[in-house]
């Protein structure tokens, strides 16, 4: 039987990025496994995984993810009540917080207790946080499997101002060193977000998401 992936599009993803590193994935397991691109929620309440991708500033992607009717009903429905794997990457992972603080303090989804705050990095370092970094893993989680971390681990690719200061310590799985702690992935239950771009981290990103495929939560 084959299962279903569902990259949402609000018009706030790089979507073309998201569908190819999934596919390319999809052929490196030799999996049975379709992945969509859509804006149908009737197709996201089907899926036996969701992706939430998103770029450009918190408001924005948050006023767009509404805008498609029904679509935050159909998460609602289908991460939420009934358990199915997501994966959140950038913005798509911001918005998974109570609020962001981006001119301005908007709501998010709320599935993560913290707010997405200005990164504030020492040392005269640039914002945006742009590029390469390796990652700290601060608890094992079953998408970080088999992918080093430290300062000898693999890079993944981050371009970000805001990042998700999670008010709940449980939550936090992973941060990344650009003058400050920043936050690099989070989840909870059969969540889970990036702030990286897996489908831009070649051999970290891949892993990341052949894992997620795999996730049974």
């Amino acid at each position: 039987m084959t299962a279903s992936v569902a990259i949402v599009d609000y018009g706030a993803g790089n979507l073309r990025s998201a569908s190819k590193a999934f596919e390319r994935a999809v052929r490196e397991l030799d999996a049975a496994v379709d992945v969509a691109v859509t804006s149908e929620p009737e197709f996201v309440r089907r899926a036996d995984r969701i992706v939430l991708p998103g770029v450009g500033a918190f408001a924005d992607c948050m006023n767009g993810l509404l805008a498609v009717k029904g679509m935050r009903d159909a998460l609602e429905e289908r991460v939420i009540r009934a358990g199915v794997p997501f994966l959140g990457i950038c913005v798509g992972m911001q918005l998974m917080a109570t609020e962001g603080r981006e001119k301005g303090v908007h709501p998010g989804l709320g599935w993560i207790p913290g707010a997405v705050v200005r990164l504030e990095p020492d040392g005269g370092l640039k914002v945006p946080h742009m590029g390469w970094n390796t990652l700290s893993f601060t608890q094992p989680h079953p998408l970080l499997e088999g992918i080093p971390d430290g300062e000898q681990g693999l890079h993944a690719y981050f371009v970000h101002s805001y990042h998700l200061a999670t008010d709940a310590p449980a939550t936090l799985y992973a941060t990344a060193s650009y003058g400050q702690t920043v936050t690099a992935c989070v989840g909870r239950d059969n969540l889970f977000g990036t702030q990286f771009h897996p489908e831009k981290s070649q051999t970290l990103g891949l892993k990341l998401i052949e894992n997620f495929l795999r996730w049974t939560p």
